[in-house]
């Protein structure tokens, strides 16, 4: 079953003489439970169309629809909610709230939307990352890996129908990427949950099920691993 759809999605910039096609009609699904790679170089509009699936940008043309919602057919506030309780982000840059220490930062989704925490669940998570022994650190005493698997932890904890992560390990040395790369794919296969990765590298990209290559706004190929 597809929990996510992009039909005939677009993203123009620009008037008609300037006009830059940063999307230009991609169509591709994901099926749940699968852990999807998006590959591609420095422009090829693989940073746009995670913005789009994620809700984060609304597109010129086209529809995105995710867990059998079309999202764009939802007000900036409730596409707010529905971001906040079904998509989960990491991102390359960590966005940890720094006064909040590690345990505040991974259930800070869940308290924003006034829901219960899951301890159970919470527990299994940073056992799984390796992170128990942080739980009162602050992000500035941890290192790059370790703010990345709190990131992790955090888009994990709502229980989220996909998780979206845009290049992963770019702030991070290839031992660390290595060692973060394995944790996202083995919390994936643990959770069951769905998975798309951004990224520009392709050996980074072998630990997904399935490999999608984008290139000026268009999917030129795709396939399994």
């Amino acid at each position: 079953m597809s929990i996510l759809k992009t039909q005939k999605l677009k993203k123009y910039y620009g008037n008609q003489d300037t006009c830059v096609k940063a999307l230009d009609g991609v169509d591709f699904s994901v099926e749940e439970g699968e852990f999807v790679a998006i590959v591609g170089t420095s422009g090829s509009g693989k940073s746009t169309l995670l913005h789009m699936i994620g809700g984060l940008d609304r597109p010129t043309e086209g529809t995105v629809t995710m867990a059998g919602k079309d999202i764009f057919s939802l007000s900036d506030d409730a596409l707010t909610v529905f971001r906040r309780r079904k998509i989960g982000f990491i991102f390359q840059s960590y966005n940890l709230v720094p006064v909040l220490d590690v345990y505040e930062n991974i259930v800070l989704p869940i308290e924003l939307d006034g829901n219960k925490v899951d301890k159970k669940h919470i527990h299994n998570i940073i056992h799984t990352l390796g992170i128990s022994e942080k739980m009162d650190a602050y992000p500035n005493q941890l290192s790059g890996g370790q703010q990345q698997r709190v990131a992790i932890a955090r888009a994990l904890a709502s229980k989220p129908a996909i998780i979206l992560a845009d290049e992963p390990t770019g702030n991070l040395d290839s031992k660390t990427s290595t060692d973060v790369l394995g944790l996202l794919k083995v919390t994936s296969e643990k959770f069951r949950q769905t998975m798309v990765m951004i990224t520009h590298n392709e050996e980074i990209a072998q630990m997904a099920d399935r490999i999608i290559r984008i290139e000026d706004g268009k999917i030129v190929g795709g396939r399994h691993v």
